[in-house]
């Protein structure tokens, strides 16, 4: 049995306790975050409108109800569609923000990025992997590290590789990869490190190295699996915490790389092109309560470790529990301790990959989920800030979305068309809980679906809207008619991925409400391969609702409007084999960073190849041997 690879620093415990929910802390050390001129009135600007324009639709829909008052079912129907428009309202009012924030600003660097010299830090990258493909995890350190030699620069960087491998021949290959890149670029400062026990998963992960190494280390980036940053990225995170000492936490905006399928492109050409203003209106709103996505960000090592340890929760009968999507609650709790949180989405070169296929996706999103909800239990923390509240609250009601669409969905489809063609009116003679529903008239019925789809698809106006603001340019793209194929391409995508999304993210909820959602497996980066079984299997539930409201518009007692989501869901299977075929990006959904990659791009590629080749070539060796 072969020993283990150990490659880290002398021990340097840092004390990371375990923070108690039921009471405030405030950390002695935090000087408190920089005061942000007029953080109220962006925060009005973004609410106000949001809650006026869902007012306005309720008072609209109550005249169709009967004079009578409302019923208990109609008032139902009601407070979810007002549930819904809020936070479609809200997603249009922040965008909005962002637009007129970039409008404003031009190209300047977003504040605080200091203006002159700052402190030297000694920075850790904290690289956590577990069951990936090495050279592909050690061939992005690799040209990270390497950049970071070339540019140089005020900091001291270290790269820390903290293995949490459960598969012994997956370890191996981690530390042959590892051995072979020693070799390929040696000089680099990287360490290595395998637990025996994964406890905490990745928040426990790096915990660990917290509690073991972090003394030595100012201020620690946090990456994931398939992060890729510039030296230039990490230099301006590092710069930007140093020129702020209220800050515990300052989070990038990673843009989406390496898509090759249709789905992958699909999210990969949504947020290259419509993800700078909507990131520009949420770092308006945060100001220094920001939130964190657990990745491409620094951290104040010694306030994370005196304020962020994470206690097990205790379920409604008494059994303990991991929080799993610990970062949103990392960031309630340096901010409740008096550091600031701060978001900077203008910071160029931080990277990452998104899932390859829809089924690929779903297994992601159920994980999330299922940590997402964990956060309403948290609602009630003490001392936590407004905002890091509705950062909580705001994650898992992406997920408590979905539900309250299929229920609407589900009105609207019995409702049908009123009166004689109601599905509903075979019960309202006998039963008076269904007494008068409102007449969904062809006219009604119109302007529903043109203002749902008016605000769903406003983001995306306002993205391409906001494009030359936010530094890019058309010809990035691949000039102005591949850019408004590619748009096309992706609004009919997103139109048809949709329906699936909803029932799959329903699927997820009630699988965390009902405790099936258990375990956090690897995700699988270049994509899973499903047969036609697995399809099947997965998508039963959209391909059975969506004959049901077919038969249903056959029959008549189905409004017709909803002809499109109906037909997304028939095809849920074949929408999913088709997420997975591969496609150029020179054709259409092409970013600036797939017709012109950046140079660590290119760099990493060539990394991993490397790696993947030396390791290739052991390999034949040793069979020789």
């Amino acid at each position: 049995m072969r020993n283990d690879l150990h490659m880290m620093p002398p021990d340097a415990p840092l004390p990371m306790p375990e923070q108690d929910f039921h009471a405030r802390f405030r950390d002695g050390h935090a000087p408190g975050p920089q005061r942000i001129a007029g953080q109220r009135r962006w925060r009005i600007a973004a609410f106000t409108p949001a809650v006026a324009a869902t007012a306005l639709l309720l008072w609209v829909m109550h005249d169709w109800f009967s004079d009578r008052g409302l019923t208990w079912v109609e008032a139902l129907l009601l407070s979810l569609v007002g549930f819904n428009v809020f936070w479609l309202a809200l997603s249009v009012g922040t965008v909005l923000l962002g637009l007129w924030s970039l409008a404003r600003a031009g190209r300047r660097p977003q504040r605080p990025l200091p203006q002159g010299a700052v402190p030297p830090l000694r920075v850790a990258l904290l690289l956590p992997v577990c069951d990936e493909q090495p050279w592909d995890v050690l061939g992005n350190a690799q040209s990270m590290l390497e950049d970071l030699r070339a540019r140089g620069g005020r900091h001291d960087y270290a790269m820390f590789v903290l293995s949490d491998t459960r598969n012994p021949d997956t370890a191996a290959k981690e530390q042959d990869s590892l051995r072979a890149l020693m070799v390929l670029s040696p000089g680099l400062r990287i360490h290595y490190r395998r637990r025996t026990e994964n406890t905490g998963r990745k928040a426990g992960n790096i915990a660990d190295w917290v509690r073991r190494w972090g003394g030595d280390w100012d201020a620690m980036l946090v990456l994931d699996a398939d992060s890729l940053m510039t030296g230039r990225a990490v230099a301006r995170l590092a710069d930007a915490l140093a020129a702020d000492p209220g800050a515990g936490l300052i989070q990038s905006f990673p843009h989406l790389i390496g898509a090759q399928t249709v789905f992958a492109r699909m999210q990969q050409f949504a947020n290259g092109v419509y993800g700078a203003v909507l990131a520009e209106g949420l770092a308006r709103i945060g100001g220094h309560d920001g939130n964190y996505w657990g990745h491409n960000a620094i951290l104040r090592t010694r306030a994370f470790a005196a304020c962020a340890g994470l206690p097990p929760l205790r379920g409604l009968r008494g059994r303990r529990s991991e929080i799993m999507s610990h970062d949103f609650v990392e960031a309630g709790l340096l901010r409740r301790a008096g550091w600031g949180v701060r978001f900077l989405p203008r910071i160029a070169g931080s990277y990452e990959e998104t899932p390859a296929t829809l089924i690929d996706h779903i297994l992601r999103d159920r994980r999330w989920c299922h940590g997402n909800l964990q956060h309403i239990r948290l609602l009630g923390a003490q001392g936590f800030a407004s905002m890091s509240r509705f950062h909580l609250l705001h994650g898992a009601v992406g997920y408590l979305m979905s539900p309250v669409w299929f229920a609407l969905l589900v009105m609207w489809a019995l409702i049908g068309q009123g009166g004689d063609a109601s599905v509903l009116r075979y019960f309202s003679d006998t039963n008076p809980l269904f007494p008068d529903w409102p007449a969904m008239t062809e006219t009604r019925a119109f302007l529903m679906i043109l203002l749902v789809y008016a605000m769903l698809l406003m983001p995306k106006l306002l993205g391409l809207v906001a494009l030359p603001l936010s530094g890019a340019r058309v010809s990035d793209y691949g000039g102005p008619g591949r850019l408004a194929l590619s748009v096309l391409v992706e609004l009919v995508l997103s139109v048809a991925y949709a329906p699936v999304l909803m029932v799959q993210q329903m699927v997820a909820v009630f699988r965390s409400l009902l405790g099936l959602q258990r375990g956090w497996k690897p995700q699988a980066r270049d994509g899973g391969r499903y047969s036609l079984q697995d399809l099947v299997k997965c998508h039963a539930l959209e391909t059975v609702g969506g004959v049901v409201l077919l038969a249903g518009m056959v029959a008549g007692l189905v409004s017709l409007w909803l002809l499109p989501i109906a037909l997304s869901l028939v095809l849920a299977v074949p929408l999913s084999a088709l997420s997975g075929a591969r496609i150029e990006a020179t054709r259409w959904l092409g970013t600036r960073e797939d017709l012109r990659p950046p140079a660590i791009a290119r760099a990493a590629r060539h990394c991993r190849a490397g790696l993947r080749q030396a390791l290739d070539g052991g390999a034949s060796v040793s069979a020789a041997e």
